[in-house]
């Protein structure tokens, strides 16, 4: 299904995987309350279940910092998959290094984002690149 066909007929759903039940729960809230379906997934190995499955997502966020598997290494699944490939994905870090921001963005991210962050920013920041597709 064309991903413009598929936003007719259900609201955007995105991913969510964090290991920080606070930021999962804010991130909910805002991305709910905007009208998104989300999908929470607490760390990396339950974020690449997720992707390995048959939901379609218009949008995942990732955690940089999570046991089982990091954003980084989740994303870099993410790039490798034929089925997901093109999904955008944002990271999110607490450190914002400059060699976390390089890593992310040559494994194919389309945005990085330091914690604390915005709720609104985060959330125009979504939109733009969710409608850009």
């Amino acid at each position: 299904m064309h991903a413009a066909e598929h936003q007719a007929t259900s609201p955007r759903r995105i991913l969510i995987a964090d290991d920080e039940p606070h930021i999962r729960r804010i991130l909910q809230t805002v991305l709910e309350t905007a009208g998104f379906e989300v999908d929470l997934r607490r760390d990396g190995t339950d974020a690449l279940d997720a992707v390995r499955g048959s939901d379609h997502y218009d949008l995942i966020l990732l955690d940089i910092m999570m046991p089982g598997a990091t954003g980084l290494e989740v994303l870099g699944k993410i790039r490798e998959m034929d089925e997901r490939k093109s999904t955008p994905v944002v990271i999110l870090t607490a450190k914002g290094q400059d060699a976390d921001r390089q890593a992310a963005f040559s494994l194919g991210a389309d945005d990085l984002l330091t914690k604390p962050f915005s709720p609104k920013k985060l959330l125009a920041r979504i939109n733009e690149i969710i409608d850009k597709d």
